[in-house]
């Protein structure tokens, strides 16, 4: 049978040592996976009228109706357990045929306050086609969603609709977000 030697045997403890740790450690630290199928099976009203088609809706009757050449999308979200910990990703854009180029929107979504009730609404004016690369491009052309500017993230809050105001031909797409961890101070 062979000795081990001190010098095998320190190093043998200190592997042992930081494997332990770093096992422990990660434990604390890690979480549960996040229910994404939960979170895809939310059930968001979604409504969406032009001019010809306004009719008020009794929770968003104190909107404006849309003007011509512009659509009103109200998005109704459903009330949640702890809605502190949702958050709610709109992006405006529009769906277009496009080559390996990169393509931009150019436009503004304006924050308006509702006068005499306090609530918001987002309104986009106008949406122009921006800037693009100008890379010959090989492979065959592609529908894709060119997002306006960055995605808005707001809030979860299903006491009162997100209502939108967009000119016609633009679209609105949206995703829930839920946190995955509890905050942590940095430098600990």
């Amino acid at each position: 049978m062979k000795r081990i030697s001190v010098t095998d045997t320190i190093k043998f403890v200190m592997t042992v040592t930081v494997i332990c740790t770093g096992v422990i450690s990660f434990g604390s630290r890690a979480t549960s996976p996040v229910d994404n199928h939960y979170l895809n099976t939310l059930k968001i009203n979604t409504t969406v009228m032009d001019v010809s088609q306004y009719q008020p809706q009794r929770a968003s009757k104190m909107y404006p109706a849309p003007t011509e050449g512009m659509v009103q999308h109200i998005l109704t979200l459903p009330e949640l357990k702890n809605e502190q910990d949702y958050m709610f990703e709109v992006q405006i854009g529009q769906n277009q045929i496009v080559d390996c180029n990169k393509t931009k929107l150019i436009g503004d979504i304006d924050k308006v306050s509702l006068a005499g009730w306090g609530y918001v609404y987002y309104l986009v004016e106008k949406v122009m086609q921006g800037p693009t690369t100008k890379m010959m491009c090989t492979n065959a052309k592609s529908a894709e969603f060119i997002v306006l500017n960055e995605a808005l993230t707001l809030r979860y809050d299903s006491r009162q609709p997100k209502v939108f105001y967009l000119p016609e031909g633009t679209d609105l797409r949206y995703r829930v977000w839920k946190t995955a961890s509890e905050f942590v101070f940095s430098g600990q």
